[in-house]
């Protein structure tokens, strides 16, 4: 599958602030199931600036390789804010990475229900600042949400890497 040009460039714009300012990523991924990672590491010399990620599907996953608190996940649900600023934390510090961001949400086509519909995503960034969190709420099919997680993701890195290359 050829990538989406709009990843590429939007990697290619995190590449280079991430080696202007000699930051490092990681990434958490439960819906996206390692797609960022993949377009991050399809980038020729990712590893100068990305460490890794952990794709953490199951809630299972999430509490045994990132320390995702079983009460959190049982009074939240893996597709809440508390939940992506776990990951995101655990993954910043478990990666050693400058920068993390995380990325949980109800891809589809079922799964959905009236509190959390098909198509929410929640994100966490986590970096030397503390973190920011924010959900989106994406149509179409199943490869649609994801690919936009995928873009929203991609976009917040950029955004937080501006500050720490500046």
């Amino acid at each position: 599958m050829q990538e989406n040009p709009l990843i590429t460039e939007r990697v290619a714009a995190l590449a280079d602030l991430l080696m202007r300012s000699g930051a490092r990523l990681a990434t958490a991924e439960s819906c996206t199931g390692g797609w960022v990672s993949k377009a991050l590491t399809d980038r020729a010399g990712s590893s100068a600036w990305y460490n890794g990620g952990i794709v953490c599907y199951s809630n299972a996953a999430k509490r045994d390789l990132l320390g995702v608190p079983p009460e959190m996940l049982d009074t939240h649900g893996a597709v809440s804010e508390p939940v992506v600023r776990s990951l995101a934390t655990s993954a910043r510090a478990r990666l050693g990475a400058d920068l993390a961001v995380a990325i949980s949400g109800i891809a589809g086509p079922g799964g959905g229900t009236p509190d959390k519909p098909v198509g929410l995503v929640w994100f966490g960034w986590a970096d030397l600042s503390g973190f920011h969190c924010e959900s989106r709420v994406f149509q179409g099919d199943r490869n649609a949400v994801r690919e936009y997680s995928v873009v929203h993701a991609i976009d917040g890195c950029i955004t937080r890497a501006r500050s720490v290359a500046q």
